[in-house]
């Protein structure tokens, strides 16, 4: 009987512990910290539970951005549906400013964060730490930018 119990508690941690991985998510993100705060919807793809891929697009007064990041993903043991995550991507910033200012930036952005899949829900939840360095137009990096995410989760 305790064998039968302990195989039909396994099947089930299992059972939850899969739950908890998804395939995608969409949702809106907030860039913000020093310099312009931005909004967006962003997508997110896994491609095999551990690296995944990002997209967003933010708006803000007068810019709009495209971002594409590679994360890799690790639950922390014992923390049923948190994780962090470190990953690096490419960013294009479209900056209208005015008649003679338009200027697009071309920015690396390295990332560390956690994120929080409800287990009882398809929603998932991020904060990162996303230094921003632009490679463009006299060159400058930016420490203090952060992002907060809230994302629908789906197979």
């Amino acid at each position: 009987m305790k064998k039968v119990l302990l195989v039909a508690v396994m099947a089930l941690g299992i059972s939850q512990v899969n739950a908890q991985n998804y395939k995608n998510a969409l949702g809106v993100v907030v860039d913000l910290g020093d310099g312009e705060t931005l909004v967006g919807p962003q997508f997110k793809h896994s491609f095999d539970g551990k690296n995944a891929g990002n997209l967003q697009v933010m708006f803000g007064d007068n810019i709009t951005v495209l971002g594409a990041d590679y994360t890799y993903n690790q639950p922390f043991s014992g923390a049923n549906g948190l994780g962090w995550y470190v990953g690096v991507g490419p960013q294009l910033s479209f900056v209208d400013g005015g008649k003679f200012e338009d200027k697009t930036y071309f920015a690396i952005r390295p990332q560390a964060g956690l994120e929080y899949k409800i287990p009882s829900a398809p929603l998932a939840l991020h904060f990162d730490w996303k230094p921003w360095w632009n490679l463009t137009n006299d060159s400058n990096f930016e420490a203090g930018r952060f992002s907060l995410g809230f994302k629908y989760t789906f197979n």
